[in-house]
């Protein structure tokens, strides 16, 4: 008699992968400043310096060009928070000014998860753009895409 099997087929790709896989969906449009700060000589600082090295990224970074990164580093002990001020729009929506993690006990992964489940879920809708017609489509329109103009045979 043979043991049915249970679990999965393959193994998960670790805690790299599921960082990948958070930091692709993070969205900071509803996001005006980010504020990290920490104490360097504390004893879980580790996380929060990562998570500042992931928001300082190109491609998270795109996602809100006007959006301003700013660490302090403290010397007072104190524990580490990150704080995100948010948009017009977004207070709005959420009727809080700010967001604000403390990031003593949590991993980086955690972070990341909680960035995705409450900031992200802010950003505004995008605004479809206008299509962009090519020479054919305007030809089929109706208007002259402004070529040569055929030659009359008499």
């Amino acid at each position: 008699m043979s043991i049915p099997f249970s679990g999965t087929l393959r193994r998960s790709g670790g805690i790299v992968s599921a960082i990948g896989k958070q930091l692709r969906s993070v969205n900071l449009k509803g996001v005006k400043r980010i504020t990290v700060q920490f104490d360097p000589f504390a004893e879980n600082v580790k996380a929060t310096r990562e998570f500042l090295f992931l928001l300082s990224t190109p491609k998270v970074s795109q996602s809100n060009p006007k959006c301003i990164v700013k660490p302090d580093i403290v010397c007072d002990r104190s524990p580490a928070f990150i704080k995100f001020a948010l948009i017009d729009s977004a207070q709005e929506q959420s009727k809080v000014k700010e967001i604000r993690f403390n990031s003593d006990n949590l991993n980086t992964l955690e972070l990341l998860q909680l960035l995705n489940k409450h900031v992200s879920t802010l950003a505004p809708p995008e605004e479809i753009a206008k299509k962009v017609l090519t020479k054919a489509e305007k030809q089929k329109l109706g208007g002259g895409a402004g070529g040569k103009k055929p030659i009359k045979k008499k």
